[in-house]
């Protein structure tokens, strides 16, 4: 059974970090050993790899920029807030002190040496020294308030600053990545025009798609015992995946109420045929535009993030229960390994990657391996 969930939940407690690099690594090792164990080391689409991975992981850069940008824009905001506000307190604060001098010029200036001598009623002396008492420390806590006010709107000032220059970071590294992003997607045009011919004839030949199920098969088998050789991976074989809203349920409990983790036609269903002949569909393809975002049909942790022959930038959640989704062929993978995602998050964008001729999302659902029709498991409502 794959025990991914519980391991990846233990992986990131005490010593998350070096639990996590530790699976990253056993992960990474196992992608190699299935990639020197091809029977053809070489296909015009392993020429893709290089491109369509810096492709996503520059798109994963943007939006993890984006995400900063949005937040430094908003903290901004929140500063300018804070210091209009503090801004209208010192003006209200000068506004009483100087009502306050202005009040003490009128009335002249007194002292308490100049009531006791003035030989005036001591009752109204009395009542003086209160007076004058009570305008003294009026005027002294304006004066701290505006202290304070000051002090106040100079921390404003500066951490303003330092988010400005953060904000001009944040958007110089977007625009750097962006150039990036779009040399990789140059490249990876070229790439594919140099060996679309190659492509062409490899797609007609009925043991590729043999070997791209036998590969992805292996490699869901591969990752259980890799992840169950984890220290402390064994055990609570009935995991909990949280969903949103604090309530737990079991995977398993979903059948029937999932979403499909895109929209768009499905053009080959699960156990369909294939026109050039091999084995019969073992998940869904569905059509649909290049950059669409792909959603996670259920809450859980990536514990597969990278390109693998046959399936391009491929993504695989584990829900818990032995029960994983698959997402394939996408232009960019948003999440890494570990990864704790929700129902719905944005996990993937749609793409052609692993030398595909139309834009679209290959989606499996397996359960201790084996991949079943997630139709059955969809509302298509």
């Amino acid at each position: 059974m794959l025990l991914l969930a519980p391991v990846l939940a233990l992986a990131q407690g005490k010593d998350g970090k070096e639990g996590l690099d530790a699976l990253r690594s056993r992960i990474e090792r196992l992608r190699a050993e299935i990639t020197a164990a091809e029977e053809s080391r070489t296909e015009a689409r392993d020429q893709l790899q290089e491109s369509e991975r810096a492709i996503s992981e520059a798109n994963r850069s943007l939006r993890s920029l984006s995400g900063k940008r949005s937040a430094a824009q908003n903290e901004l905001k929140m500063l300018a807030g804070q210091t209009r506000a503090a801004g209208a307190e010192i003006a209200l604060r000068q506004e009483s002190l100087g009502r306050l001098l202005t009040l003490r010029y009128l009335n002249g200036e007194q002292n308490y040496l100049k009531l006791v001598l003035s030989g005036e009623d001591p009752g109204r002396m009395a009542r003086e020294l209160h007076y004058y008492t009570y305008i003294s420390r009026a005027q002294s806590e304006i004066i701290n308030v505006l202290r304070s006010g000051l002090a106040r709107m100079r921390e404003l000032e500066t951490r303003t600053l330092e988010k400005s220059a953060e904000l001009a970071g944040i958007e110089a590294a977007q625009r750097k990545e962006r150039s990036a992003l779009l040399r990789q997607q140059a490249e990876r045009r070229g790439v594919l025009a140099h060996v679309s011919t190659q492509l062409r004839e490899q797609r007609r030949q009925v043991k590729r798609f043999e070997r791209d199920e036998s590969r992805l098969s292996r490699l869901v088998e591969e990752l259980g015992k890799v992840i169950a050789a984890t220290p402390s991976g064994r055990g609570r074989l009935n995991e909990k995946v949280p969903e949103p809203g604090g309530a737990e349920g079991l995977f398993a409990g979903l059948k029937g109420g999932l979403r499909l983790p895109i929209r768009g036609e499905v053009t080959n269903n699960f156990g369909a045929l294939r026109f050039s002949g091999g084995p019969p569909w073992k998940g869904l393809f569905i059509r649909s535009p290049s950059g669409q975002n792909v959603r996670a049909v259920a809450s859980g942790r990536v514990v597969f993030a990278d390109w693998l022959r046959g399936f391009g930038n491929l993504l695989i959640v584990d829900h818990g229960q032995a029960y994983l989704t698959i997402y394939g062929n996408n232009e960019s993978v948003l999440k890494q390994i570990g990864d704790t995602v929700r129902t719905g998050d944005v996990v993937a964008t749609v793409g052609a990657s692993g030398g595909n001729t139309e834009s679209g999302l290959y989606f499996e659902i397996r359960h201790e391996g084996k991949a079943f029709d997630p139709m059955r498991w969809v509302k298509l409502q």
